[in-house]
Order: structure tokens, then C-alpha cells, then sequence
């Protein structure tokens, strides 16, 4: 029996990397793997998987190194390295990685496993110098919807859950609206690349080009990247006779962003920061040009949600603009503000007359602050 590493530590390691997980293969039979590894057992049903010492090994697909290497996602994944430190690989393994292309290991890849396409997207976020193959954009596109909506729901939120993370994670974005591979699942944004963002000057390009460049802007911070898919969801249902304007776009982005986020199984955390940045990404931008009672609901909201950071960071990138030490400065305003013993366990009562103070203390600062080089409200 031979004992392989496989996979994504294998190329990691050929690129100079440290590996993140560490996957394994065995030749032969489970029963053959678990007799000789005192301690080792057999976990998951449909696929034979076994652990041993706190790792998983699977058996080689049909028993086969080679035909393995044939199964797995992308040539550059298909790579094992045996016990006596030979390396095994996808014909075109080596020389993909060498010139930095995304090529599916089989021309079947996609329709074998369609959550593999999330997954190419994800690796295409997080390798930004590597570029999809020729056939890997057409080969996803020959993914019929059947085989798309059978893709379970915690594998396809799993890969967007790690683009977040990634450097450059719009292009989880671009790679899937290149493919024609955001339908059904990112639904929501299937015609987002049709849509202009705006009007000159403060837009020149489409809502899906927008968020994915302030995706970009915001790496480093999941969070931050989710809110930048998320705030601009309203234009893509703007009624056709009223582009490139968008009046009215923050009232109507809260319903798809949720939507998104409980078709992909998100966090509750990433459902309340989706709508959130949808709400109020258009008020926030104008921060120092609204009354106190404007300002503090903004303020408040977000600070209450405990998004304060990775919001107005998104603020900032959106409209070019810093805001976020401005607004720092008058959050701590309002939470030195302290409601009177009389005041306190009112219930709503006690929420009006906290918001009456802080109100108060924000036009202590002089009501609005408009100040050299502010950005003007956005005429959508």
C-alpha cells in the first residue's frame, strides 16, 4: 500500500508555499488501510473516507494514481507526492503552474462536480496572477441549471465564505459573471454587468464592476468585503426608464441582500451587515451634511449592529472619501452620553430621550459640519 500527498499542499509546496491543509490518498483497498493503522477508522458514507491521527485519507479514485490525478479539479491540484519524495502529476500540472493558468484536469470537471466551479472562482481570488484557460470559462458555461441547483447550498456559501478572505476577492465575482455561472445561486447579480453603476462622474462602469472593485478595496476584511457586494444591490432593480439614475436604491437593496445570504447559509452576522450596508451606505456618505437626528441614527445603527469599523471603511472606498475618522470622533461623542437614573428602564421612552441627548450633543459640534473637499450627495 502507498500513501500519497495530494492536492493543494503538494502545489503550495512547489510554489514556495506553507501549506494550509494536508490531504492524502492511499492505494488499495479501506479495509487493507484500516488494518494496519491501529486506531484508524472510517468516517462519511458516500465516500470511504478514513482518519487516522487526526487526518483524513482517501482512497485513490478506482484504485488508480493516475486516474486520480485525472479526477481531481484543476491541473494544478492534481499532484501527489509519494513516501520516497517522487512526484506524480496532471500532464499539463507542472507547466500550468510554471505559467500561471486555472485549467480544468478533465474536460468532464465541471459536470462531475458543478461546486467545483465556485471553487475555480476562489482560487481565482485568491491567485490574482493566474489566469483561466481557454476551456475553463466555455466548460462552465456547459454546466446546465439542473446540475447547478443541485449543488448543496453550505458548499457554494463555504467557497464565498473564502473568497472573502482571499486578496483579491471581486474576482470571485468577475470569474463567475464571465461564466454566466451567477444564476440561481447569485441570482441577485445575474444581470448586475448590465446595469451602469451611476452617472458621470461618479460612476463610469456596471454594478457588478463597482462592487467588485470595492471588494477589492476592502481586503483584509471579510466583513467589509461581504458589505461591498452587498450595499449597491438596489440598482440592479432600478426600473429601466429611470437609469443611470437610481433613486431610491438603499430602500430597495435590503430584500436581495438577505435573500443572498439565506440562500448560502450565511452567518447572521453577514445577513444583518448585507442589509445594513444596503440601508445605509447612502446616508453615511453623507454624514457631514446631515441634521444631528441624521447623523445619530446612522452612527447609532451601525455602532449598535458592532459594525463600526469594517462599515465605514466601506464608506470611505465607496465614495472616495475619508469619513470614518469623523465619524470615530463623533461616536465617541455619543457614547460618552450617559441617560439620567430618572430616564433609565423606560423602555422606548428611555431610547427617545437617549436619542434627544445625543442629538444634543451632536449640534454642540455645530449641527452640520461640512468641511473643504466633502463629496457631494450622489444624484442616484
Amino acid at each position: 500500500m502507498s500513501i500519497y500527498l495530494v492536492g493543494g499542499a503538494v502545489r503550495d509546496l512547489l510554489l514556495g508555499r506553507r501549506p494550509c491543509d494536508y490531504d492524502f490518498a492511499f492505494s488499495g483497498e479501506p479495509e487493507a488501510f484500516l488494518a494496519a493503522r491501529e486506531g484508524a477508522r472510517v468516517v462519511g458514507t458516500s465516500v470511504r473516507v478514513c482518519l487516522w491521527r487526526g487526518r483524513e485519507y482517501m482512497p485513490l479514485h478506482e484504485n488508480s494514481l493516475e486516474r486520480d490525478l485525472a479526477a481531481r479539479d484543476l491541473t494544478i491540484n492534481a499532484l501527489a507526492l509519494a513516501e520516497d519524495g517522487r512526484l506524480h502529476c496532471h500532464p499539463l500540472a507542472l507547466r500550468d503552474l510554471r505559467d500561471g493558468v486555472l485549467r480544468p484536469a478533465s474536460p468532464s470537471a465541471f459536470l462531475d462536480d458543478p461546486a467545483r466551479i465556485f471553487r475555480t472562482a476562489r482560487f481565482a481570488a485568491f491567485m490574482p496572477r493566474f489566469r483561466l484557460a481557454g476551456e475553463c470559462v466555455a466548460l462552465m458555461r456547459a454546466v446546465p441549471d439542473e446540475a447547478l441547483r443541485t449543488i448543496p447550498a453550505e458548499r457554494v456559501g463555504r467557497e464565498l465564505f473564502k473568497a472573502l478572505t482571499a486578496p483579491c476577492p471581486g474576482r470571485f465575482l468577475r470569474v463567475l459573471d464571465e461564466a454566466a455561472c451567477l444564476r440561481f445561486w447569485f441570482a441577485e447579480l445575474e444581470s448586475a454587468s448590465d446595469v451602469p453603476a451611476g452617472p458621470a462622474p461618479w460612476h463610469d462602469g456596471s454594478v457588478l464592476a463597482h462592487a467588485a472593485q470595492l471588494m477589492d478595496a476592502m481586503s483584509g476584511d471579510p466583513l467589509a468585503v461581504w458589505m461591498a457586494l452587498c450595499h449597491d444591490l438596489g440598482k440592479i432593480s432600478t426600473p429601466p426608464e429611470m437609469l443611470p439614475h437610481h433613486y431610491g436604491h438603499e430602500k430597495r437593496g435590503a430584500a436581495p441582500a438577505l435573500k443572498l445570504a439565506r440562500r448560502l447559509r450565511l452567518p447572521r452576522a453577514y445577513r444583518q451587515a448585507g442589509v445594513l450596508a444596503a440601508e445605509e451606505h447612502m446616508r453615511a456618505g453623507l454624514l457631514l451634511s446631515m441634521r444631528p437626528g441624521g447623523q445619530r441614527d446612522v452612527l447609532w445603527r451601525v455602532h449598535r449592529a458592532g459594525f463600526h469599523a469594517s462599515f465605514w471603511r466601506m464608506v470611505d472606498a465607496d465614495g472616495g472619501f475619508p469619513l470614518s475618522g469623523e465619524a470615530g470622533r463623533r461616536l465617541d461623542v455619543l457614547r460618552s452620553v450617559r441617560l439620567p437614573e430618572e430616564w433609565r428602564d423606560k423602555g422606548p421612552a428611555s431610547e427617545a430621550k437617549l436619542r434627544e441627548l445625543h442629538c444634543a450633543a451632536l449640534s454642540a459640534l455645530g449641527g452640520k459640519q461640512p468641511i473643504a473637499g466633502a463629496p457631494l450627495p450622489e444624484p442616484s
